[in-house]
């Protein structure tokens, strides 16, 4: 047990004077998230993505599973869209609830090709939920391995962080996953892609602009009402297309039996008064998954690109910010 009561009071008085119609909501908050993950570090709700069979696991971040739904037909790979509880409602908890020492075996034998920059806090840094929040008292009691116990841990993130949409683009996720593939060191691959995560610039890269303020801040507009849902849910979808156009180019470049297209959570328009994906949030339009099951075969259609144009690695509180963790 730790205590954390001097940043918690800061933080609880930072929210007082910012939203002080709101501060009350966070203090409930904050200590229901010291109880929440007091019982999901030692015993979590969902299931594990390593209780199913498959090869290659495609993690669509924040994909929610109507949404998915709703494009399936775009798409010949996507058969049936069923839905599985997820083991968390954001990226750090799902991590941390994901590469736990229980399952240490599947992990040794697994690379792990991440475009979110919580990959390397939870993994290699030792950070542990809550990732935006500070509880009074930290009471949890997580088992997560360290990223030495995966086959491989590729941070593309790290070296691919697209400074002009504020976001790590499908194209080098797509690159580094069919290379993983085509060398075969791995027997099983997961690629975490950070679409359809905030910022929802899928039609601003389509067609070659700077996004707008509603792209790049999606639902957060939507909260303070600077935005219609249907406008920044447009935007996410658009943004869901983009991710899956490139997941089809990946199907076709490399071998794979069983391929899973799942997500480490949902994304909230305004259910439960909850916009995003709020980190210990039950509502299933967060917790609840993707999960559909497919095949890969390469047709040798694409060369993969992993060269680094530029070394220099970006800070991850600056990668996490551009993805609207501010």
């Amino acid at each position: 047990m730790s205590v954390n009561a001097g940043e918690w009071f800061s933080e609880m008085m930072e929210h007082l004077r910012e939203q002080p119609s709101r501060a009350p909501l966070y203090l409930v908050f904050t200590i229901y998230l010291t109880v929440w993950y007091a019982i999901t570090s030692r015993w979590p709700f969902g299931e594990n993505i390593y209780d199913s069979d498959w090869d290659v696991l495609l993690v669509l971040d924040a994909c929610r599973v109507d949404t998915l739904r709703e494009v399936a037909d775009e798409y010949e790979f996507i058969g049936d869209v069923e839905s599985k509880w997820s083991v968390g409602s954001q990226s750090a908890e799902w991590i941390a609830n994901t590469f736990t020492e229980s399952r240490k075996d599947e992990i040794n034998n697994t690379t792990y090709i991440s475009g979110n920059g919580f990959s390397k806090g939870i993994l290699a840094r030792g950070g542990r939920p809550p990732a935006n929040n500070t509880t009074p008292i930290d009471l949890s009691a997580w088992s997560v391995v360290d990223e030495r116990e995966l086959q491989s841990h590729i941070a593309v993130w790290e070296t691919n962080h697209d400074e002009t949409y504020g976001s790590v683009l499908p194209e080098p996720m797509t690159d580094y996953t069919i290379e993983a593939g085509r060398n075969g060191e791995s027997d099983q691959i997961i690629t975490h892609y950070t679409q359809p995560h905030l910022p929802y610039v899928g039609a601003a890269f389509r067609e070659g602009r700077e996004a707008t303020e509603r792209e790049d801040r999606g639902y957060e507009l939507l909260e303070v009402g600077r935005a219609s849902r249907d406008d920044v849910y447009g935007d996410y979808k658009e943004t869901l297309r983009w991710v899956l156009d490139d997941v089809e180019e990946l199907l076709e470049n490399i071998d794979a039996e069983k391929v899973v297209i799942t997500s480490d959570h949902g994304e909230a328009f305004g259910e439960w008064y909850a916009y995003g994906h709020p980190e210990g949030f039950p509502h299933p339009v967060v917790r609840k998954v993707p999960w559909v099951e497919t095949s890969a075969t390469d047709e040798q259609t694409r060369e993969p690109d992993v060269e680094v144009g530029d070394e220099t690695k970006i800070d991850v509180e600056e990668h996490l910010r551009d993805l609207g963790y501010r």
